[in-house]
């Protein structure tokens, strides 16, 4: 499931599916040392596999609708982490809450809060 999650983190990054950049891709997700003990169970893994398929698009209209309707109101907010949360789903949760463009992990902190930069709208 790693070896999974590396190489589509790895082709988010690169977004180039070429022979070599595949075999870059592999190499480098073999390379990496793996985790040393997880607490996750394969349901979280496969919803946070999910969740990066939903972020693809996610990303592309909220740039569209920054682009048509600026966006000039700005937050910092803190967020729990949620419960149980492996390290590797942790970094997870930080790279598809950063990979959209109106958000932006500025802190993670040990005892369990993101604190998440946010671009938003003025409603009035």
């Amino acid at each position: 499931m790693n070896l999974l999650l590396r190489l589509t983190i790895w082709f988010l990054l690169t977004s180039d599916f070429s022979l070599p950049n595949i075999i870059i891709g592999i190499a480098i997700a073999l390379l990496l040392p793996g985790p040393r003990i997880t607490s996750a169970s394969l349901g979280d893994w496969l919803r946070a596999l999910r969740e990066i398929f939903v972020a693809v698009p996610q990303a592309y209209v909220e740039a569209v609708e920054m682009i048509l309707r600026p966006h000039r109101h700005e937050e910092i907010v803190a967020e729990r982490v949620k419960p149980q949360r492996s390290l590797g789903l942790i970094f997870l949760d930080i790279f598809l809450i950063t990979f959209t463009p109106k958000t932006i992990v500025v802190r993670y902190r040990q005892e369990g809060w993101y604190d998440v930069h946010y671009v938003r709208r003025r409603l009035h």
